[in-house]
C-alpha cells in the first residue's frame, strides 16, 4: 500500500521545545520519531525537519505528505496577538521546506481570516505552488459561520483549493470552546469548498476520562455521528483519521471501519507530529499484534500498520486523495 499523508505539521522554525507539552512528548516520543535528542537540544528545528523529512524518505507507505503551518492568532486589524513558539510555522518556512523537497510535500498555507490582506495572501501562496489551506480557527478565536469571512471561503472555492478545518477537541494550543463545534463546516461547505474535517471530529472531557477512553459508540461525542451523516449528504466533506491513533480517539477505529459507505470519504493522514502508543491504546487490535506494530521503526509506517489493521490495503481511505489533491 502507497498513500499519501494529508496531514502533518511544520513546527515553528524558532521552536525551542520548552513547553511542558513538548518537554513530556519528547521525553517518551523523540526516539520514536526517529529524532535524536541531542541534536534536538542544538538545533532544534534542523533536528525536527531533518527526521520528519528522512522518515518521509524511507517510508514503505507514505509517498508524500500535506505540510502546513499554523497562522497566528490576530485581531481585526491583523495585529499578532499570540503566536505558539512551537505550532505556529509560517507559509515561508513551508515555503523553504518545499523549495528542497518539492517530490516528498505538498505545501498548504494557513492565513487567519481576520488578516485585512487574507484573500491577497490566499492568491499569493495559490501562485506558489500552494494545493489548499489549513484552519486552526479554535485557536483563532474564528467562528467561522460569521458572514464576514464568506469571501475568505469563497475565494478557496473560486481557486478549488481543499481546507482543513479541525473539529473537536484540542491540547497542544490554547482552544476556543465554541470553535471546535462540527457546525465550523457549514459556511465553507456552503459556499462550494472542499472540506476535511480533521480527526473526524471527536472531542473528550479529560474530567471524564473513562468515557474518553470507551469503545462503546454510545459514550462517542454527538459530533462525530453527525459528520458521518454529513459525510453522505455533502458532496465536497470529506474527513481524515489523523490523530486517530491517540488513546482519546483510536477507541473509535472499530466503529469506524464498519461504516464502509462513507470510506470512499475518508482520507489518510497521521497529525505528525502528535505523539501516539501503539501498544497501551483503546482499541481492540490483539496484544501480539500491538507489540509487531512498535517494532516498525519508521514512525509513518507505524501510524499505517495500525490503521491497515482496520482498513485493509484495498480500502478507498488510501486513494481517496485523488478526489481532493491535484496531484499527478
Amino acid at each position: 500500500m502507497k498513500t499519501i499523508d494529508t496531514h502533518v505539521h511544520l513546527l515553528n522554525s524558532e521552536v525551542s521545545f520548552n513547553r511542558f507539552y513538548d518537554k513530556v512528548a519528547l521525553r517518551f516520543f523523540a526516539k520514536r520519531f526517529g529524532i535524536d535528542a541531542k541534536a534536538l537540544a542544538k538545533e532544534p528545528y534542523k533536528a525536527y525537519t531533518d527526521a520528519l523529512m528522512h522518515s518521509v524518505k524511507s517510508s514503505e507507505h507514505i509517498e508524500k505528505i500535506v505540510l502546513f503551518g499554523v497562522d497566528a492568532k490576530v485581531d481585526d486589524e491583523g495585529n499578532i496577538l499570540h503566536k505558539d513558539k512551537t505550532v505556529c510555522a509560517s507559509n515561508e518556512d513551508v515555503t523553504a521546506l518545499y523549495a528542497k523537497f518539492p517530490e516528498l510535500i505538498i505545501p498548504f498555507f494557513s492565513i487567519n481570516p481576520k488578516r485585512p490582506d487574507a484573500l491577497e495572501l490566499i492568491e499569493k501562496y495559490h501562485a506558489l505552488g500552494f494545493k489548499g489551506a489549513k484552519f486552526l480557527q479554535n485557536y483563532w478565536g474564528v467562528d467561522t459561520r460569521e458572514a464576514r469571512y464568506r469571501p475568505y471561503f469563497e475565494k478557496l472555492a473560486a481557486l478549488d483549493l481543499p481546507l482543513i478545518i479541525h473539529v473537536g477537541s484540542e491540547s497542544s494550543v490554547h482552544s476556543d470552546k465554541t470553535c471546535e463545534s462540527i457546525e465550523m463546516l457549514r459556511q465553507p461547505l456552503e459556499v462550494g469548498v472542499k472540506v476535511i474535517c480533521a480527526h473526524m471530529a471527536l472531542s473528550y472531557e479529560p474530567r471524564h476520562i473513562f468515557k474518553a477512553l470507551s469503545s462503546n459508540p454510545k459514550r462517542f461525542n454527538e459530533d462525530y455521528f453527525t459528520l458521518l451523516e454529513m459525510l453522505k449528504t455533502h458532496d465536497n466533506l470529506y474527513a481524515d483519521v489523523s490523530a486517530l491513533l491517540t488513546p482519546v480517539r483510536a477507541k473509535v477505529l472499530r466503529h469506524l471501519s464498519t461504516q464502509t459507505d462513507i470510506h470512499p470519504k475518508l482520507l489518510f493522514g497521521s497529525d505528525y507530529p502528535v505523539p501516539f502508543t501503539t501498544v497501551w491504546n483503546s482499541y481492540d487490535i490483539a496484544l501480539l499484534k500491538r507489540i509487531c506494530i512498535a517494532l516498525e521503526r519508521n514512525v509513518f509506517d507505524r501510524y499505517a500498520k495500525a490503521m491497515l489493521v482496520y482498513f485493509p490495503a484495498n480500502n478507498p481511505i488510501y486513494s481517496n486523495y485523488r478526489k481532493v489533491l491535484h496531484v499527478a
